[in-house]
């Protein structure tokens, strides 16, 4: 057993007093909090909160510039461990990266052989695109999709390799009511057997598919626990505000 092995236990992904300093603007300010083992955590804060920053930090992507990340016993800032992370680690990014002359065909396969699926390629390649719900597209060029199908592209490339963890920045952005609901149910699905860290500035989209919530604003921490201690004083749109010290809008 190795020691990230060991250190594992029922956390799978820790943040200890994250800060990312750019100059005079702070991006976190000293931001904590866990995400067990087996449960989908929704990441909740309004656009430029830092959930993005925070996970390009878990992720590898970014360095701190004070406190420590670790994904399932890895420090995410160590280049070996990032290495062995990352073949246990899915992360769609808000804006995926993808070739735009490829077909989401040859993106896959692509990945699969940097991944080092080999025989395993044609079965992976399979279950993303139905999980995905992406056959009717893969052999267009990513160039000519819309962004609802570019983002699902995004998200195939992300479970190709069947990860342990998913870290998911606004997984339904771009996409229409329909997928929304669709990626929605693929969440909750894959949270069954994964740990899913997932960013939203939508607040149904918290009570459609997590059972832990995060939220920040500002890059300060402003609440960590499950989705019922946040409702305890009220709706999660009531709370949300609160937590935000706005004032909720009127309806129209």
């Amino acid at each position: 057993m190795t020691t990230q092995d060991s250190n594992r236990g029922s956390v799978t992904i820790r943040a200890e007093n994250l800060s990312k300093i750019y100059g005079d603007f702070a991006a976190l300010h000293s931001v904590s909090f866990e995400v067990r083992r087996g449960t989908v955590a929704a990441f909740l804060g309004p656009n430029g909160a830092g959930k993005s920053t925070t996970m390009k930090i878990l992720t590898g992507y970014l360095a701190p510039t004070t406190g420590r990340a670790q994904v399932l016993g890895f420090d995410p800032s160590d280049p070996d461990q990032r290495i062995e992370m990352s073949r246990r680690l899915g992360y769609l990014p808000e804006n995926g990266p993808l070739y735009a002359d490829m077909t989401p065909r040859e993106t896959l396969e692509f990945v699969a052989q940097i991944r080092g699926l080999g025989a395993g390629t044609r079965s992976a390649v399979d279950r993303v695109v139905s999980q995905c719900a992406i056959e009717q597209v893969m052999s267009k060029p990513i160039a000519k999709l819309s962004k609802g199908y570019r983002q699902r592209v995004g998200m195939a490339q992300a479970l190709l390799h069947d990860p342990e963890v998913l870290i998911l920045d606004e997984p339904t952005s771009g996409l229409d009511p329909l997928q929304i609901r669709e990626v929605r149910q693929l969440i909750r699905e894959l949270g069954r057997s994964k740990t899913i860290l997932l960013s939203t500035h939508i607040l149904s989209e918290v009570e459609a598919v997590a059972s832990e919530v995060i939220v920040v604003g500002e890059g300060r921490l402003a609440f960590a626990g499950s989705l019922d201690q946040l409702r305890a004083g009220g709706t999660v749109e009531e709370r949300f505000y609160a937590l935000m010290d706005r004032k909720k809008p009127e309806a129209a």
